[in-house]
């Protein structure tokens, strides 16, 4: 295989993984599930009654029953990272606002921009994290029931380590509980403690819930689903055991695969680009896991995924407590593992993960020496040439004697003309006794090839070069090229490449390809991130600079060899 196969081989492995990857995501909305037959009963709707073979725990409510009377109101939660907003009605959290994290980059055109907001009570983006109890023997709030709160604004204060908001119900019966959300300084962790205090006189046996309901994202046309980085991330539930770890479930498998499994130590969340929402039960609870559709012939059927926890008995005069955590932020890596085990894994880099995870961790070492994210980029393809570059010495110094070799092949081919056994018999025999191995150029592509998809998985899937300025006009590295500047030097350097690589004997058809790809690749990387188009820049002029190296040394090598 000679320097222009390689290539080729190169170019047909990434559109396949492309291919794989927009087969693999779920960023598109799914059909609507057909109704269940024969399997409803009177009085099923909803949450319960919504797919076939899925199951979940008894006595947890549909949305589509009835709520408690009374007037809801919305309640303020804030720190310095997290503004929440809570309804009263379930006492759930409807919206969350990432204080860190604009829409839009900030530039000096445009110097604010609203917060992300990653839960939305809004019908076409909702998004919600809820949480109840239920009881088989007595009354019980579940994510219907009306709470009450003494304050509507709590916000974390400056010196205070800490902000909390109590959300209060009671029952004529004389059960009160207390759910009480807290936030930490500097942490996207939301403390959740449900407190059931039983003034009643009979026991009190129930069991706490937690839950993520969410609309999937709109379907998008083909152009913005190809120039949109967020289309090629994964867009769904995702859930961790001990045993089985890390396992995740696209919205469309919901009906196909659903989930229905107890795990201890484990967590459960939804998961979209840059940012996910995770409920955290404590280690020590067996959970029971599972996932539904709620209202699947609707317009909007509503995902969900839930956690429901271990029996709680509560005596008369006495009290207990339920707790758990809230992930809601960022995909931050190097501190999500600290929170819960295999936390780090929402960033779902796939079957690379083992090479991805290396590579992020040596490019925010390479961050933390430049300061810039870019730069960063740059030293990493520095240094991934300099680790490899015995074998991609190889691999040239092949092409650089196939080349010289090209009037003799071109020979061989006006001799034997249309022969093609004849003439690949010539060609082995020239190869042999000039010592070039065609070969040479395949084990360096089969081993860089992993280590660039690993780096293109994390380039892609990397919050921290979310709205990352480089230089000049580049003010996002997650965003393509305003310019266009990038995507033409990659079209010259690739045009460069090519006129270095022997040509002789090549299919006239794959010349006309060869022709026509660097064009094909500068389009193709026009609506790529700038990030993955300075990474494929810097790498192919740092090819270019040592296969025009290698070339000038192996052509001073035969003039020394001829004058000696």
């Amino acid at each position: 295989m000679n320097q222009t196969r390689t290539l080729l081989f190169f170019a047909l492995m990434f559109v396949a993984y492309l291919l794989w990857t927009e087969w693999e995501k779920d960023y598109v909305h799914p059909p609507a599930p057909p109704a269940p037959t024969g399997q409803t009963t009177a009085g099923q709707t909803g949450a319960d009654a919504a797919v076939p073979g899925a199951t979940s725990p008894a006595g947890v409510p549909n949305d589509s029953g009835a709520p408690a009377d009374g007037k809801a109101e919305l309640v303020t939660l804030s720190n310095d990272l997290l503004r929440l907003t809570i309804d009263t009605r379930g006492g759930s959290i409807v919206r969350s606002e990432l204080l860190a994290y604009p829409t839009e980059p900030e530039t000096k055109k445009n110097p604010t921009s609203p917060p992300v907001r990653l839960l939305d009570d809004e019908g076409a983006h909702f998004f919600a994290a809820q949480d109840g109890l239920v009881s088989s023997t007595g009354a019980a709030p579940d994510h219907r029931a009306l709470f009450h709160a003494e304050k509507t604004e709590n916000v974390l204060a400056d010196g205070q380590k800490s902000v909390s908001v109590d959300l209060t119900w009671t029952d004529p019966s004389g059960v009160k509980v207390t759910k009480r959300y807290t936030l930490k300084r500097t942490d996207y962790v939301v403390d959740l403690d449900q407190r059931i205090e039983n003034g009643s006189t009979a026991v009190w046996n129930g069991n706490a819930y937690h839950q993520l309901q969410r609309v999937p994202a709109e379907k998008v046309n083909w152009f913005k689903a190809y120039t949109d980085p967020a289309q090629h991330s994964f867009f769904g539930a995702a859930w961790y055991s001990p045993e089985s770890k890390f396992e995740s479930l696209p919205f469309v498998d919901f009906t196909k695969k659903p989930l229905n499994r107890q795990i201890t130590g484990g967590w459960v969340s939804m998961l979209q680009h840059y940012f996910f929402v995770a409920w955290i039960p404590p280690a020590n609870e067996a959970v029971t896991y599972s996932s539904n559709i709620v209202d699947p012939n609707s317009a909007t059927p509503r995902y969900l995924v839930r956690a429901f926890g271990p029996a709680i008995q509560v005596a008369p005069g006495q009290a207990a407590d339920s707790i758990a955590r809230l992930y809601i932020g960022p995909k931050l890596q190097g501190t999500l593992d600290v929170i819960a085990p295999g936390l780090e894994l929402t960033s779902n880099y796939g079957w690379f993960t083992i090479i991805a995870q290396p590579l992020h961790w040596l490019l925010s070492q390479l961050h933390a020496i430049s300061g810039n994210w870019g730069v960063a980029i740059i030293l990493l393809v520095l240094l991934i040439k300099a680790a490899l570059y015995k074998l991609t010495d190889a691999q040239f110094r092949s092409g650089a004697r196939m080349r010289k070799l090209q009037p003799r092949v071109a020979a061989l081919k006006e001799r034997y003309g249309d022969d093609r056994v004849k003439m690949q018999q010539a060609m082995m025999e020239l190869y042999k006794k000039e010592k070039v191995n065609p070969m040479a150029g395949c084990l360096p592509i089969l081993i860089t090839f992993p280590i660039f998809i690993g780096l293109l998985r994390v380039l892609s899937e990397s919050i921290e070069l979310r709205h990352a300025p480089f230089f000049g006009w580049i003010h996002d590295l997650s965003a393509p090229d305003p310019f266009y500047v990038l995507p033409v030097l990659y079209f010259i350097v690739t045009l460069l490449t090519q006129r270095m690589m022997p040509t002789a004997g090549m299919d006239p058809t794959q010349a006309k390809m060869m022709k026509v790809m660097p064009l094909i690749f500068g389009v193709f990387f026009a609506f790529f991130p700038s990030g993955l188009v300075l990474y494929w820049t810097i790498n192919g002029a740092t090819s270019l600079l040592q296969q025009w190296y290698i070339n000038r040394s192996v052509d001073r090598a035969d003039i020394k060899a001829k004058t000696a």
